[in-house]
């Protein structure tokens, strides 16, 4: 006799349940009183969560929580078609961006890719110290035949920060200017921040085939986008509400006051979430690589998949450079914004 039984009859419910068992699996222990013809001792201490196998097992009218996540298996499956015919048009951009990013970073000579980024770095930085340590990183993946993996990531990291920047800031600016809207896109960033990063692969490989860049792509930026988002609307919302009264008095519109006041003055949130961004890009990358992301994480994948250790050290090792690198530079540009900063 099922633990629920009592319940199914108590509600007068066995007629739409019938008399046969249930069709969850037995456990362990079930099958072995059955062999052996004894019947299983019934206690409170063994009396199992009311869930949905345990009243199938009393109920075969009862639905089981395997036929849960096969109708949502089943359900997304038949909206696939509709999804891709809109989705497919609307991101191809991503992918296009994606391709030419690393056919310029990997097809160009390393004596041009290579003194541009130092360019870059110096410009940003105005550190020479910090410059030559990235010459030396550089140098060192270059030297021991990393470097077209290690340009491959930095041009994935290039576009999905970059588009993570040019979306996330005008969503940030929308929810410091409305709380409605703030309200509305709390628990979407929430649950963006919250879910495993593999989870953020499940549906779009249903959607769009492994050998497209948009895959990892919207991957990476929905990952990615979060911090910049919050830091953006935080760092505006903290502007001194007595400096938005004297513009007020200045006559500013609201246009005004965006862009010569709370922009400028919430930059340092701003630039923070950036930094933020473009790190957890990196980490995204790496996790990317199980769904064809070009890059170091195809070298940590091929350590693990074949054992070989020193490829997973070595790859490893060049991600640790390139995080460095990339968060003595974004905070190297923070120090300088929040230098200019008014006391």
């Amino acid at each position: 006799m099922a633990t629920y039984d009592w319940l199914f009859d108590g509600l007068g419910l066995r007629d739409w349940c019938g008399t046969d068992g249930g069709t969850a699996p037995m456990s362990m222990a079930d099958l072995i009183n059955q062999s052996s013809g004894q019947q299983a001792d019934s206690s409170i201490w063994d009396l199992p969560f009311p869930s949905m196998d345990a009243f199938n097992d009393a109920c075969p009218s009862f639905p089981q929580s395997r036929e849960l996540t096969l109708g949502l298996e089943n359900g997304f499956l038949a909206i696939k078609d509709s999804l891709s015919l809109v989705f497919d048009p609307l991101t191809q951009p991503l992918s296009w961006f994606l391709e030419a990013a690393q056919y310029l970073f990997t097809e160009s000579p390393w004596w041009i890719v290579i003194p541009v980024i130092l360019l870059v770095v110096q410009v940003v930085s105005r550190s020479l110290k910090l410059t030559g340590f990235v010459a030396l990183c550089l140098g060192f993946l270059a030297f021991i035949d990393y470097y077209e993996y290690t340009m491959q990531t930095l041009a994935i990291i290039f576009v999905c920060a970059s588009l993570c920047v040019l979306l996330g800031v005008p969503i940030g600016i929308g929810m410091s200017r409305s709380d409605r809207f703030q309200n509305g896109m709390i628990p979407v960033l929430d649950m963006l921040q919250t879910l495993p990063p593999f989870v953020y692969l499940i549906p779009l490989i249903f959607l769009f085939s492994v050998t497209e860049p948009k895959l990892y792509g919207i991957a990476i930026i929905l990952y990615a986008i979060v911090p910049v988002i919050r830091l953006t609307n935080l760092g505006i919302r903290l502007v001194d509400r007595e400096v938005i009264e004297a513009a007020d008095a200045f006559g500013m519109t609201d246009r005004q006051k965006l862009f010569d006041v709370q922009i400028p003055l919430a930059l340092p949130n701003i630039m923070a979430g950036v930094n933020q961004t473009i790190m957890m890009s990196l980490a995204m990358v790496v996790i990317a690589s199980l769904v064809s992301a070009p890059g170091l994480g195809v070298l940590v994948l091929r350590g693990i998949r074949n054992l070989e250790l020193g490829v997973g050290l070595m790859s490893g090792l060049g991600i640790v450079l390139l995080a460095v690198i990339l968060d003595r530079t974004t905070k190297a540009a923070l120090a300088r914004v929040n230098a200019s900063q008014p006391n």
